[in-house]
């Protein structure tokens, strides 16, 4: 058997091989997705085109069209505004996680005395928010730290991004780039705690380059700032792709959104209305993704 295994093998080109392997691979999610999601996601569908009332001997469920979403979109106040918040927010933040990711990965590839220490301190935030902290009430110990001492923290933080913004301004340097710099000092918690898995992926994939690339430019006296964007930037741009991706849908995992829904199904129980709003959601994540993708994507270079 093993042999006729090996022949089977040997008879596929490169390609064929790395499709079949490509599929063993994800074998086990696809496995996982048929029978663990592919119900409820269908489910979920049928509820959002529904009107649904439980009762005691269970639920009654009555097919009314696109009502829900009707409702979702012209009826309900806090689902339109509660969604342009959430995508201004991910619009915001992505570009400054991704860029703050690749710029950690870069340092903390560097060789100096407590590398190991620096990149488990850049990773503590992703193993807190794992764990029992994640259900704390309060967002954050810096946070609960500044509702003790409103007044300090918020002097400090105004102070902070004035000084910021009027620097910047004095160089010449665009409004509306400033207003976008001010905003990064003011969500620095909320990259910085976001940014752990987005490093250690960078990180790994600037390991992989060849450090002969870097001697080459080296004795051809390129300097180290057009070794980054000519060896670098370029040879970890598949990655910024993955990371964009990983970072948007991790962007709309958890937040004022996830909550509303949440509390129109299981709080008010209006499930047909709970699971539009999901669908309408994962709908507006779905474009955001596709147009991230294809225009990224057409920067990426692939070495082959």
């Amino acid at each position: 058997m093993r042999s006729l295994a090996k022949l089977g093998m040997k008879q596929r080109t490169y390609a064929q091989q790395k499709s079949f392997w490509g599929f063993v691979y994800v074998l086990p999610w696809l496995i996982g997705f048929i029978f663990f999601f592919l119900i409820p996601l269908a489910a979920s569908l049928r509820y959002s085109l529904s009107d649904i009332e439980a009762n005691a001997s269970g639920m009654n469920i009555t097919f009314i069209g696109f009502a829900n979403y009707v409702e979702a979109l012209t009826v309900n106040t806090s689902f339109n505004r509660t969604l342009t918040t959430a995508i201004s927010n991910m619009v915001v933040n992505v570009p400054l996680i991704v860029i703050f990711s690749l710029f950690l990965a870069v340092l903390l590839n560097q060789k100096f005395i407590g590398r190991s220490v620096a990149r488990s301190i850049f990773f503590l935030p992703v193993i807190l928010a794992s764990g029992v902290i994640a259900n704390l009430e309060a967002e954050s110990l810096v946070q609960a730290v500044a509702q003790q001492n409103p007044e300090t923290s918020g002097f400090f933080h105004t102070f902070g991004s004035f000084e910021l913004q009027r620097i910047m301004l004095q160089s010449g340097v665009n409004e509306s780039i400033v207003a976008y710099l001010t905003g990064a000092v003011d969500r620095i918690y909320e990259i910085v705690s976001q940014s752990g898995v987005q490093i250690l992926i960078f990180l790994a994939g600037i390991q992989t380059i060849s450090p002969q690339l870097y001697e080459a430019s080296k004795m051809e006296g390129a300097t180290g700032y057009e070794a980054f964007w000519k060896i670098t930037f370029p040879m970890v741009s598949p990655l910024i792709l993955v990371n964009i991706i990983y970072t948007i849908i991790d962007s709309f995992a958890m937040n004022d959104m996830t909550d509303l829904i949440i509390a129109t199904g299981f709080n008010n129980f209006d499930f047909g209305l709970s699971s539009a709003m999901a669908w309408l959601y994962f709908i507006s994540i779905v474009v955001i993704l596709a147009i991230s993708t294809y225009f990224v994507s057409k920067r990426v270079f692939y070495q082959e």
